[in-house]
């Protein structure tokens, strides 16, 4: 049983984020949708419509646009976003963890 590709975690992409990620407007996505370059579902959160997006047709759209550079870019700037929040959970845990050691040590000591 093959699984489908909007099933697939990853696969695909909300509008809203595809504009973020891809540097793409709203117009330019809906534009391609109604010329058939992309396939799209429509979900709505909280009552609200949204298009969801195959991620690969999308960047498909964003490299013919505007080249592969500025795709390869923003991609790096994205996972740098990513790492440097993951950066500041990791800091903030060790900084609970080492007043958790000063209570501890205190404790032994008494």
């Amino acid at each position: 049983m093959t699984i489908s590709i909007w099933a697939t975690k990853g696969a695909v992409i909300g509008d809203k984020t595809a504009c973020k990620e891809y540097m793409l407007t709203q117009e330019e996505i809906i534009d391609a949708i109604n010329k058939g370059k992309l396939q799209y579902n429509v979900n709505y959160s909280y009552g609200n419509p949204y298009f969801k997006l195959i991620r690969k047709e999308v960047e498909t759209l964003a490299t013919e646009k505007y080249g592969e550079h500025r795709l390869k870019k923003k991609k790096l700037e994205n996972e740098l976003v990513q790492v440097n929040r993951e950066l500041r959970g990791l800091k903030s845990k060790i900084s609970a963890l080492e007043k958790r050691k000063v209570e501890l040590l205190e404790k032994i000591g008494e």
